[in-house]
């Protein structure tokens, strides 16, 4: 597997495809939830990658085909210090001419049909 620039994982280190690997044995419940009904192609047959490497990050889901990068994001995200880092790699992604979604763990929870649709849209 190619681990170059462009491809699909951005130059992504060794380092980084362990902790990938490592975080795909610790999703959160909303995590789950929603690999539950990306994985197999379910979602209008396009492929999703669980906690995949990009470049020096490892992003929760990962569309190859829209280019989309979808984060659930927990309660801690709504802290200053995070907000600021999801920003910069936001602004990363988007120079890679990926898409990011961000998803909040409660919509997840709460309205799962909403929250497929919504990625949807941004697929097409």
């Amino acid at each position: 597997m190619r681990r170059g620039v462009g491809g699909m994982f951005y130059g992504a280190t060794k380092e980084i495809f362990h902790k990938a690997q490592m975080l795909r044995s610790s999703m959160t419940e909303a995590e789950l939830i929603l690999w539950d009904r990306l994985s197999d192609n379910k979602l209008a047959g396009f492929k999703f990658r669980r906690q995949h490497p990009i470049s020096q990050y490892v992003v929760d889901f990962y569309c190859h085909k829209a280019m989309l990068v979808i984060e659930v994001d927990g309660r801690d995200h709504n802290q200053t210090e995070k907000k600021n880092n999801d920003e910069v790699r936001d602004i990363e992604m988007k120079e890679l001419g990926l898409m990011v979604l961000r998803i909040k763990n409660e919509e997840v929870m709460d309205d799962i049909d909403n929250v497929l649709k919504r990625i949807e849209k941004e697929l097409w």
